[in-house]
């Protein structure tokens, strides 16, 4: 085989007064870069199309990603669906994978249809007798070693939400059900993300962020945001230094946990900014719902729509996060990789969860509960205002972000000495970024009584911690008889009160 190899042809000899010359070398590089691509594709060429029996190591594949001949190959299509100038952002997780094998139905058979006599079914059906609950033959759709489906209602449902907004989505081929939105995250770091990688995150953000790219082992830059008016700011000159070579920007918008939201002409910055650098976008929508002002679709942006995928859950909206149901959307050749790595490590989407899922999308939230979220929202203000605090006004979501380094406090010293002696939890604002350490997170999602007499507790610490002679109730932390004067008061403090 060696003698199949071609040889680079010889340079010209060159003359006495060249040697060293900036042209001369210019002319041996270029040279030396074309034997080299022509190498390689050709041995690509006879590796990839001679099928499985020829074997191409990792190497070369990453070789072959990095120096854009890649391209060129069957596989790369086959692994992209056609869109090779995708291959560039995925991951080494998802160039590894045995594509040949997932995608032959020999191996993974797809769901028949339902007019097909199924006797290569995985899956025993149960019989009524035995007190099982049917939920008819959608089961057969995630049924082991099958290719995991997304129900197309709930594609339907999702890909009209979207047009409603602006945007295009193709339901067949755009649109990816996963677990939740945690599992929409954790698809899309494994299909894009490597160690080593640098993902840019705004400071504070949702500690899963944080968490998940770290995981990956991949380096976290920060871009420090601040809140005004509602609107989640940050300086133009950081964003962009941050963005120079990153893989992916992970945001959610409105922000976790300030509640604050992006106008439009940051949007408009971000995926001129992305779109220019080439950078994906993850890009949370779970909290869009509670949106004060409506904003422009990020994804449909010029420069943001070839590389963005956005995230969305039922869990915040509808309340439903037992369903765990949530969705990825964008190109579908991004979309592509996410499946494969969600195929892998958590498929099947509970195809009734699904059905209930779709039902939900379909009945947008009701004027009078966006008028409740906003009335609980100005309530909570109201009451931490009261207690001298200087809560940040957030212009979406249900989470405001409440300072307490005025308490002679950091944020975790706060949330943990709340609970102890209040039995009040709040999160401490460490878990959402380096500029958290002297906040809180505080959420009215609760129901009001709830709210109402959590607040009223947390009046009652925050007014100790400004007079520290009045003394602290006794807790099982506290008291050594804190357990003998339980048992023996008939008084107990009530979980809550809607009094």
């Amino acid at each position: 085989m060696g003698s199949e190899w071609p040889v680079a042809a010889p340079l010209p000899r060159r003359t006495s007064g060249t040697t060293g010359h900036p042209n001369d070398r210019a002319l041996r590089r270029s040279v030396g870069l074309y034997t080299a691509q022509f190498v390689l594709r050709q041995f690509a060429k006879r590796a990839l199309h001679g099928g499985n029996s020829v074997a191409i190591p990792f190497w070369l594949t990453k070789l072959l990603v990095r120096t854009r001949l890649a391209r060129f190959t069957p596989r790369a299509r086959r692994l992209t669906d056609g869109g090779t100038a995708y291959l560039k952002y995925y991951s080494d997780r998802v160039l590894a994978a045995p594509v040949e094998e997932l995608l032959d139905p020999a191996f993974v058979p797809a769901a028949p249809n339902f007019d097909v006599l199924d006797l290569n079914q995985p899956t025993p059906d149960a019989p009524a007798a035995r007190g099982a609950v049917s939920v008819g033959r959608t089961d057969a759709l995630c049924a082991p070693g099958r290719v995991p489906v997304t129900l197309p209602e709930l594609s339907k449902a999702i890909a009209d939400r979207y047009k409603q907004a602006g945007r295009t989505v193709n339901p067949a081929t755009d649109i990816l059900a996963t677990h939740g939105a945690t599992g929409a995250l954790a698809a899309a770091l494994d299909a894009f993300v490597n160690p080593g990688d640098r993902v840019v995150l705004f400071d504070p953000c949702s500690s899963l962020f944080n968490l998940g790219v770290r995981s990956r082992h991949a380096n976290v830059s920060r871009v420090p945001t601040w809140v005004e008016d509602g609107r989640l700011r940050y300086i133009a000159r950081d964003f962009e230094r941050a963005m120079r070579g990153a893989k992916m920007l992970v945001l959610s918008d409105p922000n976790n946990p300030t509640g604050a939201s992006l106008a439009n002409e940051d949007l408009e910055h971000i995926a001129w900014i992305a779109g220019g650098y080439g950078i994906l976008v993850y890009l949370d929508e779970s909290f869009a719902a509670f949106r004060g002002e409506r904003t422009r679709t990020f994804a449909a942006m010029p420069g943001a729509d070839r590389v963005t995928i956005t995230a969305g859950s039922v869990s915040q909206e509808f309340g439903q996060a037992g369903m765990r149901v949530g969705w990825l959307a964008g190109p579908r050749h991004l979309v592509r990789a996410c499946q494969l790595t969600a195929n892998l490590s958590a498929p099947y989407v509970p195809p009734v969860c699904q059905q209930a899922a779709a039902k939900l999308l379909t009945e947008p939230m009701a004027p009078e509960a966006a008028q409740r979220f906003r009335s609980k929202r100005q309530y909570t203000l109201d009451r931490l205002r009261a207690m001298g605090l200087e809560p940040e006004a957030p212009s979406g979501g249900y989470f405001t972000w409440v300072p307490v380094t005025g308490l002679n406090l950091d944020g975790r010293a706060f949330a943990e000495r709340l609970l102890r002696e209040e039995r009040v939890q709040v999160g401490p604002g460490v878990a959402f970024g380096p500029s958290g350490v002297g906040h809180v997170r505080v959420s009215f999602a609760t129901d009001d009584g709830r709210l109402r007499e959590g607040l009223n507790r947390m009046a009652a610490f925050v007014e100790r911690l400004r007079k520290p002679e009045v003394p602290a109730p006794k807790t099982e932390e506290t008291s050594e008889t804190a357990v003998k004067e339980k048992e023996q008061s008939e008084e107990k403090k009530p979980a809550f009160s809607r009094a």
